[in-house]
């Protein structure tokens, strides 16, 4: 069945969604000018996502194989949940934080390599954050995210989402109803037993109901610290997801920070350059200003020199007449 090309559909979800839509149309109508209306049609289908959307899109089309080892971690996690695995439970939420941080950092790297990306202190990287969480939770999610053409951020509502197995607690009820239940006939009697026997058997009988009842007990207590220890691990999951959206804000605020008083160190440079330029400009002036004085000086003394002679050679023609 004709269609898009992968590639293709792969350029449009990487491109950034305020020139999505132009680069859609223009891909439609290219697929008509070749004479493939089907095509067109499907490609006019597409949908424009969310920017939180478009970075994880980017996210699976750059660096697949990220997103890979997140849906491997992932089936880990659903596996060591569905088996109550404490121990390896932790291990591999721990891996979880890291593994969701680092795809943050990564996805923040690839939209400042990409033209008309929105500034980095305006990236919805907690969407992106949890999107990235849902997908460690929920299949159809981690298929969405995986195959880059997410159209909007997924919510997450803390971990352990994923169906879980239905535990049945056996108290051994229905074992006494069985023993309460009138046995059938044979036909023959029953072999009778000692009186030691019996009761060697009724004391069996107390103490399998009494161990069931003990291990009901523990079961019914370590369920309530489950329950407890998964409450408290939302929370402190929740608690550290504002912590790492505040460090984000603040080093996206130190960034522009950072660029503003860059671009002040610019512009004191070009200040200072300009300052020594007319320091050396006035020096140069105040040379000729007084070279300029001393010449006068020189003519000065030359005409009063001058005009002594001249008064001399005046009054000395005068005697001599």
């Amino acid at each position: 069945m004709p269609g898009p090309s992968p590639e293709l559909v792969q350029q449009l979800y990487s491109t950034p969604p305020d020139r999505f839509v132009a680069a859609r149309d223009a891909a439609a109508a290219e697929a008509r000018r070749a004479g493939d209306p089907a095509t067109a049609r499907q490609i006019a289908r597409l949908r424009r996502p969310t920017v939180a959307a478009w970075l994880v899109n980017l996210l699976a089309i750059r660096r697949p194989d990220l997103v890979a080892d997140l849906v491997q971690l992932a089936e880990a996690l659903r596996s060591a949940q569905r088996e109550l695995r404490g121990p390896r439970l932790r291990e591999l939420s721990a891996q979880r934080r890291a593994a969701v941080g680092a795809l943050v950092a990564e996805v923040r790297k690839l939209a400042a390599q990409e033209s008309g990306a929105p500034p980095a202190g305006k990236l919805p990287l907690a969407e992106v954050e949890a999107t990235l969480n849902a997908a460690l939770s929920d299949t159809e999610v981690a298929e969405q995210v995986q195959a880059g053409r997410l159209l909007r951020a997924a919510s997450y509502a803390g971990f352990g989402e994923v169906p879980r197995p239905q535990l049945r607690l056996v108290t051994g009820g229905e074992e006494e109803e069985e023993e309460r239940r009138p046995r059938k006939e044979t036909g023959r009697a029953p072999a009778q037993r000692a009186p030691g026997d019996r009761a060697a058997e009724r004391a069996a009988e107390r103490a399998e109901r009494a161990a069931r009842a003990e291990r009901a007990r523990q079961r019914r207590a370590l369920e309530r610290e489950l329950a407890k220890a998964r409450t408290d691990q939302e929370r402190a999951e929740g608690e550290l997801a504002d912590a790492a959206q505040a460090e984000r804000d603040g080093a996206a605020a130190l960034d522009d920070i950072e660029t503003e008083l860059a671009e002040l160190e610019r512009r004191r440079a070009v200040a200072e350059q300009e300052l020594s330029r007319a320091k050396l400009a006035r020096r140069g002036a105040e040379r000729t200003v007084t070279a300029a004085r001393r010449r006068t000086g020189e003519v000065e003394a030359a005409m009063e020199a001058l005009e002594a002679e001249e008064g001399a050679a005046g009054t000395g023609g005068g005697e001599a007449d």
